[in-house]
């Protein structure tokens, strides 16, 4: 049977999303399908108005109960940083998920990220690390990207770009204004593939 896979992200200016929608390209790609949810927004309506934010998609549903993800086998997240961290919006979904870390509803299900940050050193490897915690509570089984499917991309430097061995990821500049690159969507397209061969692999029993 084919892992059901789940693309979860939060994205104020929409470049996570551009990203979520190449990953799951990626996994169509290696045969397999992905439900997009996107988390809910934490912060009011005039706030994201005065940040010139669009606001949540009207199309992607909303996640707003963690149990949805427990009839998944894996899941790939998508995070903005905030100095180096989970944003707000990521902190207060996950700690709603008491439950699942009592339970172990998470546990054994397999994880990757993909991120957005303002800059170069704006935090891509710290979220990444940040986030292991919470996936070592929950069990959950992180499943980084590397460099072997993609190693000529992630190490080309004739040009700035996103991503790395944690996962994709893209730069939005401080004003949100720069959008994800074609060499970053290519670089979420391949881990997208990549994470659904891993994670049918292990739910299949051939690995």
């Amino acid at each position: 049977m084919a892992p059901k896979i789940a693309i979860v992200y939060y994205s104020t200016y929409g470049h996570v999303r551009k990203l979520a929608e190449a990953e799951k390209v990626g996994i169509e790609k290696a045969g397999g399908t992905a439900d997009i949810f996107q988390i809910p927004e934490t912060l009011p309506q005039e706030v994201l108005t005065k940040m010139y934010a669009p606001g949540p998609a009207a199309d992607v549903p909303v996640l707003s109960d963690p149990a949805t993800l427990e009839a998944y086998d894996g899941f790939l997240l998508g995070v903005p940083t905030r100095y180096g961290n989970f944003p707000a919006q990521w902190r207060v979904w996950w700690d709603q998920t008491g439950k699942q870390w009592q339970s172990g509803g998470f546990y054994g299900k397999m994880a990757g990220l993909f991120i957005s940050t303002a800059s170069l050193g704006g935090g891509q490897e710290s979220t990444a690390l940040a986030a292991m915690s919470t996936f070592a509570h929950h069990g959950i089984i992180y499943v980084p990207f590397g460099y072997a499917k993609a190693f000529g991309t992630l190490t080309d430097l004739s040009e700035v770009h996103g991503g790395g061995p944690w996962g994709a990821g893209t730069f939005a500049a401080g004003d949100g204004s720069r959008q994800p690159s074609e060499k970053e969507i290519s670089i979420a397209e391949i881990q997208g593939t990549e994470f659904y061969k891993t994670v049918a692999k292990f739910t299949s029993g051939s690995a």
